[in-house]
């Protein structure tokens, strides 16, 4: 495996890992409103005094005065890990300062706070464990199976992805439309890896050595942990890191349309609908910030995804 797939995965942890702690790292409440800051710049962070001496310590103006940027601070409350409540945030400044390091948006609302917790509406998809089922036990499950995934590798996944969310109620609460995303991406996602997988298994299922254990009496739960699943293992995560970036990016279409998780909860998707505004389009250039980590995070599966490739024979 070549070696840039470590920095890749590297990458992907940190990232992972921070929007797991989003409420730490968030300097400010994602949804609080302040409409006298509406769209804010970034807050520029000094290092040099007015009489050009070097400061140790950061700091903001405010009201033609430094503030300094202190850590470990207390905030605003939040739930650690989504289990702990608790209120330190890893930065702030003293009121009535700000440090606004990607700006404001319309609402006044924190930019890098709202792109932490935004990070959060991930997204998971189904599939492998649909055509592992179908390529271990064959007959009328393998038929069913197949014949459904070729009915959805018939249309476009992107307009059918359209059409799904389409038919459900435009209007639901925050945590019900991620929820229903989820779905979304599952019905209209599972058929190309389950095709995939489908044909690693059966493969693997008529070797000569695993026919053999079955006539001395091997379980298919036996045959399927100890033979079948090493083989479609390869398979499996090279369909993740292909089709996860293609996940995101359609929830962030989504919500960029108001079919996805909807104000005032953050995602990137909705983040960026903004610029749908061409006065917001043509003046707040920090506006554009949500797009970064969507470039990013596709250029790191595609970097994860080139090396499982190369790797996916020697598992």
């Amino acid at each position: 495996m070549r070696r840039p797939y470590k920095g890749a995965l590297f990458a992907l942890g940190v990232l992972y890992i921070s929007t797991f702690f989003a409420g730490f790292f968030a300097p400010y409440d994602p949804i609080a409103q302040n409409r006298d800051i509406a769209f804010s710049s970034p807050s520029p962070v000094h290092i040099f005094d007015s009489t050009g001496r070097l400061q140790f310590r950061p700091f903001v103006y405010a009201q033609g005065r430094p503030y300094r940027v202190r850590f470990f601070v207390r905030g605003a409350p939040y739930r650690l890990a989504g289990l702990v409540v608790s209120d330190r945030h890893l930065f702030g400044v003293d009121a009535p300062a700000n440090v606004f390091l990607l700006g404001t948006d319309g609402f006044g609302r924190d930019q890098l706070s709202r792109l932490m917790y935004g990070a959060q509406i991930s997204l998971l998809a189904g599939g492998w464990l649909l055509g592992g089922a179908a390529g271990c036990f064959g007959g009328w499950i393998d038929a069913v199976v197949m014949r459904a995934a070729e009915l959805f590798l018939a249309v476009p996944w992107f307009y059918l992805l359209f059409a799904v969310r389409m038919v459900m109620p435009l209007r639901v609460e925050p945590a019900q439309a991620f929820l229903m995303i989820l779905g979304v991406i599952a019905v209209v996602g599972w058929a190309r890896p389950a095709r995939l997988i489908r044909g690693v298994v059966l493969s693997g299922r008529t070797r000569d050595y695993v026919v053999a254990a079955r006539s001395l009496g091997a379980s298919n739960a036996y045959l399927i942990r100890k033979h079948v699943l090493p083989q479609a293992l390869g398979i499996a995560l090279t369909q993740v890191a292909l089709l996860a970036p293609q996940y995101i990016l359609a929830e962030a279409t989504l919500s960029f349309f108001g079919l996805g998780v909807g104000e005032p909860v953050p995602s990137w998707g909705n983040m960026l609908a903004v610029l749908q505004r061409y006065d917001v389009l043509s003046s707040y250039w920090w506006m554009f910030f949500p797009a970064a980590p969507l470039v990013v995070v596709i250029l790191l599966y595609s970097v994860l995804a080139d090396a499982l490739t190369d790797q996916a024979g020697a598992w």
